[in-house]
């Protein structure tokens, strides 16, 4: 199945990848720790964005739409579930 999201979390992964890149290079020239802490905080925050998206997408599209019997304590239990994923 295709979701629409997914070209959206293809680009993140494609500029993450393109900062992994560089932060092998900074790594290679010997560039200071900080620096290179930052760029893997900031790479590893991409990715984890990516995740969860992708995971929300899921619940939304895939889980949501196959609610057994769409009543209010299983919408309850989607809601929670899906409040949860951020945590991931």
């Amino acid at each position: 199945m295709k979701h629409a999201s997914h070209p959206d979390i293809i680009k993140r992964l494609k500029r993450a990848e393109g900062h992994l890149r560089s932060l092998i290079g900074m790594i290679e020239a010997h560039r200071p720790c900080l620096e290179l802490a930052q760029q893997l905080h900031a790479i590893e925050r991409a990715i984890a964005n990516a995740k969860r998206e992708l995971i929300h997408d899921h619940m939304e599209h895939c889980l949501d739409d196959s609610a057994v019997d769409g009543s209010p304590t299983s919408r309850a239990a989607l809601r929670e579930f899906k409040a949860l994923a951020k945590y991931l």
